[in-house]
């Protein structure tokens, strides 16, 4: 597995700047290893809920989890509040880095992630589909010595 260090500066939206590094560095089959950081704008999908919820204060991330793909990423966040209490649900474009996040990611070279729709659920399931080999470059052909 390779891995890659990310840190995210106040104003950055999380997601987007997630989505961003994926189509950068091409990432078929990533993970979120680990994230630490703060939000000032929290954004959500919650359970079995359709749109998003917005949370507006002072955040710490305790868990951002999921998989990572130029084909379409799937990313749960969760977050406590001054008091403790803590929020989950998917993350959505809209959560604002208060003074930094702090990631690492890792990509899974051998594997290519896309999202299908699924028979029984009916969304866009993650598919799990072995990378395409890479092109091997040519090499030139060596010209043969000319016979006098």
């Amino acid at each position: 597995m390779r891995t890659y260090a990310l840190r995210l500066r106040p104003g950055d939206d999380l997601r987007q700047q997630l989505t961003a590094f994926a189509q950068q560095y091409s990432i078929k089959a990533g993970a979120i290893v680990t994230c630490v950081g703060s939000l000032t704008t929290t954004t959500l999908r919650l359970a079995n809920q359709e749109g998003p919820t917005v949370y507006q204060g002072h955040f710490e991330i305790v868990s951002l989890v999921g998989t990572l793909s130029v084909n379409g990423s799937h990313l749960h966040l969760a977050v406590s509040d001054s008091t403790g209490r803590t929020l989950g649900g998917h993350l959505l474009d809209g959560n604002r880095i208060y003074t930094t996040a702090e990631l690492v990611i890792g990509v899974l070279e051998e594997l290519d992630f896309r999202r299908e729709t699924d028979p029984v659920s009916t969304y866009q399931e993650l598919s799990i589909y072995p990378a395409s080999p890479k092109p091997r470059s040519a090499t030139p052909a060596k010209a043969s010595p000319k016979k006098p």
